[in-house]
């Protein structure tokens, strides 16, 4: 399981921790049963305080995305009944990145060249 904290995204590092794990469980990345670091052991590896991690934890468990059985650690549960679609997931990713643009001061066609330009270069490096 890979997670990353990007210092320069707005939002606060739980969020992103929440969103990341939220993400990889929809997509199956993540399958129900999967036992997640301990938040100790996570918020080292991310250079987190620990009440960051607890707090995603708390959160996704509020969400239905994991269970928490104390000592025995995390695991990821069955997908909550309103499981959000792929569109949904790329329509609030798109939304972050047009915020964020935004804050920085891009304009919308900047974002959609850069957007592109990524794009181009991702296919070319898998072809």
């Amino acid at each position: 399981m890979i997670i990353a904290i990007d210092q320069h995204d707005p939002t606060p590092p739980f969020e992103q921790i929440r969103r990341q794990i939220a993400v990889m469980a929809a997509s199956g990345v993540l399958s129900q049963g999967h036992r997640l670091p301990p938040v100790r052991q996570l918020a080292r590896d991310l250079g987190v305080a620990p009440n960051t991690v607890a707090r995603a934890y708390r959160e996704l468990e509020q969400a239905g995305w994991i269970i928490t059985r104390g000592r025995h650690g995390s695991y990821v549960s069955s997908p909550p009944v309103a499981l959000p679609s792929a569109e949904r997931l790329m329509s609030d990713a798109i939304d972050r990145l047009m915020t964020t643009a935004a804050q920085l001061g891009f304009e919308p066609e900047a974002v959609v060249e850069m957007v592109a330009d990524r794009l181009h270069s991702q296919v070319a490096v898998t072809a």
